[in-house]
């Protein structure tokens, strides 16, 4: 454990204490470092010119504009949350879907996906999808814990589902491309899915009082009608996922642009519905800027940290604490997730992303793990971190809209089933790789061995002139 010195066993137990005592991470990340970085000088551990590359990685932070996509992305959900879009999507849903024991259920679930595609942030979708599903869902004799469980559960897939700002932040820790990230993670995103409804239609065809159909004289009849406003929701979202994701994977443009494009689109949508105004743009701009701040703040102090964690070859002493696992890289994938399911519960996504990721991205890339999978991985993995105690911020989300008679208990106690078909997933997608894979772009190999280089002879080559003179 000690081959590399004592000092990288110590700064990262260092690291750990600040997060469980439960100072703010981006000043406990630099003073970690910066205080660790003294002691390595003072002891001979850790050369001090090192520190010199410290402002250019700033720099380097400060000028990255793939993080642009971030605030695009959290403007565009803070926007999207207030404009009426959720309203129209849930209300067609959930005519279509209601006359069925669990419809309502599966029209959260589903329309929670849809806003997922086009918001990218999980409080624009708990919030949103808890203020409109929740009143309808206790009106109409739902199980409290069912509700709220599976309103909780449709928000966090927004983490999961592109263009989810926690792709973008491990694209750009694991040095890969965005576009891979969101491709590689449609399967995944299909699959959650697919077991969320499951698990609704499980439940409605064994306990069909905990979800009842909505009553026939709060139904619209089939018809014209009940078309038009599913349409009705559903035309301006695909409009704004296409914008979003499909001028990204169609190479029209970059995540930044494709973020700005969907800004401007969820500001045109609040203006059709009426509701683009001062206080709801500058709501957005106040939320937008404090996400961004904090998770730039949290970059310089990762970058502080990590510094001089490299120079005491912390790097090496993880890629041999990680290296000599069982099991080759299953039983590292097994590892890590184990490791950062439990770090969850006292850290969120985006200090999982910039502290834990750096470090473990090297072993994975050595043992021949394919980091876009890996990625995908560990963000299928997070989304656990939103709706388990004591840090689960879906669940906080929803306790803040909630009217009084919803008790904390049923919204822990709901929390589990979903929490425990989140990991399901993360199993699936340990053992079935392709799932990620699927979606990339075949690479071209090229067997060198039947690589020929001929070169023209005779008459082909100009003759070479000997008597150049150089003027």
């Amino acid at each position: 454990m000690f081959a590399y010195g004592i000092m990288p066993p110590l700064m990262f137990l260092g690291m750990i204490c600040f997060m469980v005592i439960g100072f703010p991470v981006a000043f406990s990340l630099g003073a970690v470092g910066l205080f660790f970085g003294l002691l390595g000088v003072l002891t001979g551990h850790f050369d001090w010119q090192l520190l010199q590359a410290l402002p250019l990685r700033v720099h380097g932070i400060i000028s990255n504009e793939l993080l642009l996509a971030i605030p695009f992305f959290t403007f565009m959900g803070a926007i999207l949350e207030r404009c009426g879009l959720a309203e129209d999507l849930l209300e067609g849903t959930g005519q279509l879907f209601g006359p069925l024991p669990g419809g309502l259920a599966v029209a959260v679930i589903l329309v929670g996906a849809i806003l997922g595609a086009i918001t990218g942030t999980v409080a624009a979708s708990v919030i949103a999808m808890g203020v409109i599903s929740l009143p309808v869902m206790m009106r109409y004799g739902y199980d409290m814990k069912l509700t709220t469980g599976v309103i909780a559960a449709s928000g966090t897939i927004t983490q999961l589902i592109p263009p989810s700002l926690v792709l973008v932040v491990l694209a750009d820790q694991l040095g890969k491309s965005v576009g891979d990230m969101y491709k590689g993670a449609i399967g995944p995103s299909i699959l959650q899915i697919l077991i969320f409804l499951a698990y609704i239609m499980f439940v409605a065809l064994t306990r069909p009082g905990a979800m009842p159909p909505i009553p026939k004289e709060d139904r619209v009849p089939m018809g014209w009608g009940l078309i038009g406003r599913v349409l009705w929701g559903m035309i301006p979202s695909i409009v704004l996922i296409f914008l979003v994701l499909g001028t990204i994977f169609m190479g029209l443009a970059t995540p930044t642009e494709a973020g700005a494009l969907g800004a401007v689109g969820a500001l045109v949508l609040a203006a059709l519905h009426g509701r683009l105004t001062w206080p709801l743009v500058r709501q957005g701009m106040a939320s937008t800027m404090t996400l961004t701040s904090m998770v730039v703040f949290i970059l310089i102090g990762s970058t502080v940290f990590s510094l001089v964690f490299q120079g005491m070859s912390g790097g090496h002493w993880i890629e041999g604490l990680m290296s000599g696992l069982p099991g080759g890289q299953v039983g590292f994938l097994i590892f890590v997730n184990i490791f950062i399911f439990f770090l969850a519960f006292f850290l969120d996504f985006f200090e999982i992303a910039f502290i834990v990721i750096p470090l473990l991205a090297p072993v994975a890339a050595k043992l021949g793990i394919d980091l876009i999978w890996f990625g995908v991985l560990i963000c299928v993995n997070m989304q656990t971190s939103f709706m388990h105690p004591p840090f689960g911020f879906a669940l906080f989300y929803l306790r803040g809209i909630a009217p009084p008679q919803v008790k904390s208990s049923d919204i822990y106690l709901g929390a589990i089933p979903w929490v425990i078909m989140q990991v399901m997933l993360v199993i699936i997608v340990i053992w079935w790789p392709q799932s990620v894979t699927y979606w990339l772009g075949k690479a071209q190999k090229i067997d060198l061995d039947k690589v020929k280089i001929e070169i023209p002879i005779g008459n082909e080559l100009p003759p070479l002139d000997f008597n150049l003179q150089i003027k």
